[in-house]
């Protein structure tokens, strides 16, 4: 059965009683109850704490999901790659930042169109180089493009050092005719697993200092400086005290996997986010002794974390290993047997990069299959 035939059958189960167990494997299964807890708390959050939400859709990569978090409140979205906020923008996204520099000539080619198309599209710049590529492109298209510095508070991945260099940046692009200068990006995705909650803390306030700092730099060089946006999931709680950003990009709250559920929250708590996506998987061998085979494999999870966590289906003490490309195998205590065809769930290792090995969220309401939402932005990499 290939892509198209297994969503096929799947819609002929949507509304049936008992039809999630019924759902053709291996599926990315979304619980509908759990994930609109998920955007009603973080939406709440964000308002408590006068923050502007603008979640990352590089985490979910669809516009159904989109438009519920819009719906919820968020601002707009995030989106990892010119390619992303592409599929986005078709689906009728209209407010969008793009939170890697664009820089290569067919992706300014591209972003100049995407420009023009969009009431409100941003991009992060971090290179004097990249900043005068787009204000010359800019300048022909003859279209505002608005855009915001880049900051590097600690991850090193994208990012201009803070001081100087930044400031000098965010002149070079306030003074470009076509550009128009709105902030700050900072993003300090090395501390959004680190487990211990104290050193979490610390370490984020620290990094929103530097932030803050140079918001200052630039309102007294008299740049514009009204977006400050950066966060995430990891320090959803921490964000609000440094009284620094303006808008919140988290991500991973809406689905949660097991990374995210093993960082301490403070205090004992656990996060207020509840897991809402699942991998389900059926059994399709059972011959040896303490041992069953099912169909999802290292092409259904993400392999840059441990090993998917069991969550139903299997007897306790029941645990899952990788088995092959295509077959996930399950350790069983003395005396278990899965039958043939039986359905187990797992919590995803890391929900992002799973997320993109799949064609649609498989949407459920307790035992049943309610709707199936197309993941567009899947495989947008550049």
């Amino acid at each position: 059965m290939n892509v198209t035939e297994a969503l096929m059958a799947a819609k002929a189960l949507i509304g049936e009683p008992g039809s999630r167990s019924r759902i053709p494997t291996p599926a990315l299964v979304l619980d509908l109850d759990a994930f609109e807890r998920n955007v009603a708390r973080m939406a709440e959050h964000c308002k408590v704490n006068g923050l502007g939400l603008r979640p990352h859709a590089k985490t979910h990569k669809s516009v159904t999901v989109a438009k519920a978090q819009i719906a919820a409140g968020a601002l707009g979205i995030c989106c990892a790659k010119l390619g992303e906020a592409e599929a986005m923008a078709a689906g009728g996204i209209e407010s969008i930042l793009i939170t890697s520099p664009v820089v290569t000539a067919q992706g300014i080619e591209r972003l100049m169109t995407l420009n023009a198309k969009l009431p409100d599209l941003m991009v992060v710049v971090d290179n004097p180089e990249n900043a005068r590529a787009l204000a010359a492109a800019a300048a022909e298209y003859k279209r505002v493009l608005k855009v915001l510095v880049d900051l590097d508070i600690g991850l090193h991945r994208t990012g201009i050092r803070p001081g100087d260099d930044a400031t000098e940046l965010a002149e070079l692009l306030d003074a470009a005719e076509y550009l128009e200068l709105r902030g700050l990006q900072a993003y300090a995705g090395h501390l959004m697993h680190v487990h211990n909650f104290a050193e979490r803390r610390e370490k984020s306030l620290a990094a929103m200092k530097v932030l803050g700092d140079q918001r200052d730099a630039l309102k007294a060089a008299g740049l514009c400086c009204d977006i400050l946006t950066g966060g995430g999931t990891g320090t959803y709680n921490i964000d609000p005290e440094a009284s620094v950003l303006t808008e919140l990009q988290g991500g991973s709250y809406i689905f949660m996997d097991k990374q995210y559920h093993d960082v301490a929250l403070g205090n004992g708590a656990g996060f207020p986010f509840e897991t809402s996506l699942f991998v389900q998987m059926s059994v399709v061998s059972n011959n040896t002794k303490n041992l069953a085979t099912t169909d999802a494999g290292f092409k259904s999870f993400s392999t840059d974390a441990e090993p998917p966590k069991l969550l139903s289906g299997a007897p306790e003490g029941a645990g899952y290993f990788f088995f092959g490309d295509e077959q996930g195998g399950i350790l069983l205590p003395d005396g278990a047997r899965l039958a043939l065809g039986a359905t187990l769930t797992a919590m995803t290792p890391h929900c992002d990069p799973t997320v993109n090995l799949y064609d649609a969220y498989h949407v459920v309401r307790g035992d049943v299959l309610v709707d199936i939402w197309p993941i567009e932005a899947r495989g947008r990499s550049a």
